[in-house]
């Protein structure tokens, strides 16, 4: 099975991940968006949002600055546009990782292999940062400190990515020695211990301030939601795909070799 029949896969199945994800953020994620925006324009903070319904604002002695974007395009066009990004380039990228995965994580079958590098980056990539530095609503954070909150974000997760790389490679080998319960629970407790270590060395955001916990609650469990169908519709789209594709591969392979027989 070679690369590009992966990527073509991964495509189509990250096409397919945006587009339900879309659905999905919009169902669940958009009115906890909606709620956060009214609670952050309520506080009277002086500050000027991209979250109007349109119009223009009114600049810095008395000049004007291009209209903004509507709040309804936001939620419906740009979160379309947004998840079908992501949902493509994410799918190119899971299935290029499981194309190289493939052969040896073990004696897994294609579709096996790719539904466990699915699985290892949606934990190593989305779950675990999350947990450190979950999704936090438009009036929650300080522009002052939006480039720590990056750094310290994309410095977990690389930590995070590569912990489960070098947990996985070991988990590996520790199956060629001592059986594949001894690889699982090696790979898994080693890869725990590094990224619950770097967590506590890791800076902690904490800029809630008085924003009400429950709204807070809803908003991190919908962004969690929209995560998890993501990396979800992903992973079982690509692993039917490359499963089907290994089938009709193995199907041909038999028909020729019983041909060659006769």
């Amino acid at each position: 099975m070679s690369a590009r029949a992966f990527l073509v896969r991964g495509l189509l199945a990250g096409l397919l991940a945006g587009i339900v994800t879309f659905m999905v953020a919009y169902a669940v994620g958009e009115p906890q968006v909606g709620a956060a925006i009214a609670l952050e324009e309520a506080g009277g903070d002086g500050h000027s949002h991209s979250h109007a319904e349109g119009g223009e604002e009114g600049g810095d002695e008395g000049g004007e600055e291009a209209p903004e974007v509507s709040r309804t395009n936001q939620s419906t066009w740009g979160l379309l546009t947004g998840t079908l990004a992501i949902g493509v380039a994410l799918g190119g990228i899971v299935a290029l990782v499981a194309a190289v995965a493939l052969g040896r994580i073990g004696r897994l079958s294609p579709g096996q292999s790719t539904a466990l590098v699915t699985l290892i980056g949606f934990v190593a990539f989305a779950l675990v940062p999350f947990l450190k530095y979950p999704a936090t609503p438009p009036a929650v954070g300080s522009g002052d400190t939006i480039g720590l909150r990056t750094s310290v974000y994309f410095g977990y997760l690389l930590v995070s990515v590569v912990a489960a790389a070098l947990a996985t490679y070991g988990a590996v080998r520790l199956r060629e020695r001592f059986g594949t319960y001894a690889a699982v629970v090696g790979g898994t407790a080693a890869y725990l211990v590094v990224v619950v270590v770097a967590g506590q060395l890791f800076a902690t955001v904490n800029e809630i301030g008085d924003f009400p916990a429950d709204t807070l609650w809803s908003f991190r469990l919908a962004s969690l939601i929209t995560l998890a169908t993501m990396w979800g519709v992903l992973g079982v789209a690509l692993t039917g795909l490359i499963g089907r594709l290994h089938r009709q591969q193995q199907a041909v392979a038999e028909r020729k070799a019983f041909a060659a027989s006769l």
